[in-house]
């Protein structure tokens, strides 16, 4: 019989290095993990990218899967909701602009990917290969290129969040919704458990677990509920934690 703790979990930097495939044996392990406990997904990315990260028979293991940070809900190939948002046309704008003014030197093309109630940005591109983003990764950690545009855009478009995901991207929604949204689908009684690499403010894993907090404190219209979340660094650090927390 599973228990009442409800496993969120993110994908990028969480269960997989960033758009990369999962860990063969990890994945057997979590593919057994899910039939023992409720287990969900929280993801910036599509639902095409993360089949192609974690395979389609541990997808369809999931209770739900929360694509574009909440946006896009599945159960397996059931289409349970979609939020469609339409986006300012100076936000666009403003977006070709910071792309115009980035002083990283590559440009792979696809800078700005529409996902559903999301905006994926990205200076190098979405049609990076690994050895690029490898490369913007080094130049974004020394000059912290994503923050800056994400802070400067923020002064300016105040409906709207900006928050680092993965390895070189942006995301953008309206404020609430993020990935916090997706608290609304649980009970009050529910034991939630987070786990995402970019909790820290500024980070697309932020009001989610900001928000778990404030949950398990009573603090906000989530409910009061019990709640804690884990910033990890990678997904070794995931399947540890995932372990310890089942045999508690």
């Amino acid at each position: 019989m599973k228990n009442n703790i409800r496993y969120l979990l993110d994908v990028d930097g969480t269960l997989t290095p960033s758009r990369r495939r999962i860990d063969d044996e990890f994945a057997a392990w979590l593919f057994t993990f899910c039939e023992r406990n409720f287990v969900y997904l929280v993801t910036g990315s599509d639902k095409e990218k993360t089949v192609e990260q974690i395979g389609k028979d541990l997808y369809r293991k999931f209770e739900r899967v929360y694509q574009c940070n909440g946006n896009d809900v599945w159960k397996d190939d059931v289409h349970i909701r979609e939020s469609h948002i339409e986006y300012d046309a100076d936000l666009e704008d403003a977006l070709a602009t910071q792309l115009a003014l980035s002083k990283f030197i590559l440009r792979t093309g696809r800078h700005i990917e529409k996902r559903p109630g999301l905006i994926n940005f990205s200076t190098v591109g979405r049609n990076a290969t690994l050895g690029e983003r490898q490369f913007y990764v080094k130049y974004d950690t020394e000059h912290k290129e994503r923050h800056t545009i994400a802070e400067h855009l923020t002064k300016n478009f105040p409906k709207y969040n900006f928050q680092v995901a993965g390895d070189t991207g942006i995301d953008i929604t309206l404020k609430g919704r993020g990935k916090e949204q997706v608290l609304t689908d649980f009970e009050k009684s529910d034991m939630i458990l987070f786990i995402g690499d970019k909790c820290k403010q500024g980070g697309n894993d932020y009001d989610i677990a900001h928000a778990v907090k404030e949950r398990s404190e009573g603090k906000n219209s989530f409910a009061y509920g019990p709640g804690k979340f884990y910033n990890v660094e990678n997904w070794k650090e995931t399947w540890e934690i995932l372990k310890i927390n089942e045999s508690e």
